[in-house]
């Protein structure tokens, strides 16, 4: 029972944790809304995946090895930080151009490459581990069975897919294109900002 009842508010922690604005949130609503409901989806499972890596990497052990290692974890947080000014960069400097016309070769192109920014953005941001290591220092107890660690993982997975699924569903509807298609620059500008400041402050950040 103490199992039962640590699981679900590490679950409902990670969810709202997840459901929270960032720039994850900016990356699979911009892929859904310019490629489409297959690479919103496919944004969304990249998602998961790179979860899937710091929540494991938080359970086994690497955060220890970051807090031992300081260098590293600022190696990877300025990493991440320049990954999301890249990603900035792109959107004003393409909110200018009209959304393209679904065409199936650019389709699938803009597919897979949605999937890959959405891993490389998960992967190269560690404080998504450290994160996913202080509620589970928080909520669960010391030396869980494996069951508990497995369990942990399919909560972190289901969340994160669930949450960037439905966005990436929402968004990709013919309404939310049709309204990005109007709105495409001052949205590009509004988001590519986002991921600006967000990437100055992982870059700036102290820790």
């Amino acid at each position: 029972m103490e199992y039962v009842a640590a699981l679900a508010g590490l679950a409902v922690v990670h969810l709202l944790a997840v459901a929270s604005p960032g720039p994850s949130t900016v990356l699979v609503i911009q892929t859904s809304a310019v490629s489409g409901r297959r690479a919103g989806l496919l944004a969304a499972f990249a998602m998961m995946l790179g979860a899937l890596v710091w929540a494991a990497a938080a359970l086994y052990g690497l955060q220890i090895l970051f807090a031992r290692f300081e260098w590293l974890y600022v190696a990877f947080r300025i990493a991440g930080g320049l990954y999301l000014l890249y990603l900035a960069y792109l959107l004003l400097r393409h909110a200018g151009a009209p959304l393209p016309e679904a065409d199936p070769a650019m389709t699938q192109s803009g597919t897979w490459q949605g999937f890959t920014k959405a891993l490389l953005l998960q992967l190269s941001n560690p404080k998504v581990m450290v994160f996913m290591g202080s509620i589970f220092i928080s909520l669960l107890p010391a030396q869980t069975p494996a069951w508990v660690d497995a369990t942990v993982l399919a909560i972190v997975a289901l969340n994160e897919f669930s949450w960037f699924a439905l966005l990436a569903l929402l968004f990709s509807g013919k309404t939310a294109r049709a309204f990005y298609r109007r709105t495409k620059v001052w949205i590009d500008r509004l988001m590519g900002g986002v991921l600006g400041v967000l990437g100055l402050r992982l870059v700036l950040a102290s820790r």
